[in-house]
């Protein structure tokens, strides 16, 4: 059979405080879109649906209208698990309901030992879980780490493989040689929660869900899908999307197809003369994500507010060779603290504005100076 996997949704997240909600409808399109391209017999959701376990009213909304699209309307069956941002809890709501739809959403431990079997591959639905969990299921108190409990969890599972028929493990954890991103929640307390991928070999494919890079690891029965969107900085590099994998019995193949964001995620260079040049600014998308390389170490009055109406999705700013007063000397840095606070006043309204005070203004800073010191002693 042939399906798609993908994972790490994280409906209602944010980037530096902008909404993605947008970008996400957007990405589910294209991955529906490939998903009838491709004319998969289910698609594989590998947790991670939400990004907190209390999701808005909004990203709930988002969910459903994808869910529905895709099971109700386009009759995909959908094979998901809850993540380590879920509330396994709240997420299983309406569970028995779904089933009857081919909406099959495991969210606990005991699920996973129940195959869901379509055409010639059985699916393991297991979603992520604390070892407290597997302690309590096989009543061992030797179970401390995920893999210790992931030993005993496979090797429960593999008591239910039918030999003429493929496995597909799908899972939501941090395997040992992966490589992280930014975005990705660490869920490693000194290599305690690491699952060997050695553990992994009887399956013909492991569908995982957790890292967000699609080549986070490089094994021949096990990929990370990634995340369908670019949620941090250290991602910008990343090309984003889906594997189609088609399973036989002993032999699985699996392919990449790459989705295009709506807003990219970019890092741009340049002085702050350059970046708010027309000739140069028009030339750059600026409805994406950008983070900006300033290549200036002066003083910019009112720089991030500059910048922002040019780039209105302005995610960071980065000094590459630092600002002129962390270059001063030591000599320099003794000199301030030998300033009186009317001078020290004087000074910072030039540094920041590029203007000197008016005598009125003077004024009013020795008046206010004045009164906070009789204050002051008068304590």
């Amino acid at each position: 059979m042939r399906f798609l996997h993908t994972a790490d949704w994280h409906i209602g997240k944010k980037l530096h405080g902008y909404d993605l909600l947008e970008e996400q409808t957007d990405a589910f399109k294209q991955i529906l879109m490939i998903a009838k391209e491709e004319q998969v017999d289910a698609i594989v959701v590998a947790g991670d649906l939400y990004d907190r376990s209390v999701p808005s009213v909004e990203a709930i909304e988002v969910f459903n209208r994808m869910i529905v699209e895709m099971n109700l309307q386009e009759k995909f069956p959908v094979l998901a698990i809850s993540g380590n941002h879920d509330s396994s809890t709240r997420l299983e709501t309406g569970g028995p309901w779904f089933i009857q739809s081919d909406f099959h959403l495991n969210t606990r431990l005991d699920q996973a030992f129940q195959p869901v079997e379509l055409a010639n591959t059985q699916f393991f639905l297991l979603p992520y879980f604390e070892p407290i969990s597997a302690r309590l299921y096989f009543d061992n108190e030797e179970i401390r780490t995920i893999e210790q409990a992931m030993k005993e969890v496979i090797a429960a599972i593999e008591k239910q493989f039918k030999p003429n028929m493929a496995h597909v493990l799908v899972s939501h954890f941090f395997v040992a040689g992966s490589e992280k991103s930014d975005s990705e929640t660490k869920l490693m307390v000194g290599g305690l929660d690491t699952v060997p991928l050695s553990l992994l070999e009887p399956f013909d494919y492991v569908a995982l869900g957790h890292l967000h890079g699609k080549n986070a690891l490089q094994a021949e029965n096990a990929r990370y899908s990634g995340s369908p969107l670019k949620f941090s900085l250290s991602e910008m590099n990343q090309k984003k999307g889906v594997w189609i994998v088609d399973t036989h019995v002993n032999e699985t193949t699996f392919e990449f197809k790459e989705i295009t964001p709506l807003r990219d995620v970019l890092q741009i260079e340049g002085s702050f003369k350059e970046l708010t040049t027309p000739e140069i600014y028009e030339a750059i998308n600026r409805e994406n994500y950008l983070h900006i390389q300033l290549t200036d170490r002066a003083v910019i009055p009112n720089m991030m507010n500059q910048l922002r109406q040019i780039y209105p999705r302005v995610i960071g700013v980065e000094r590459l060779f630092g600002r002129e007063e962390q270059q001063k000397s030591n000599e320099a840095k003794k000199e301030i603290k030998t300033l009186a606070p009317t001078e020290l006043v004087d000074q910072f309204f030039s540094e920041v504005t590029g203007e000197e005070l008016t005598i009125q203004q003077q004024v009013w800073i020795k008046e206010n100076l004045a009164d906070i010191h009789q204050a002051e002693r008068g304590k």
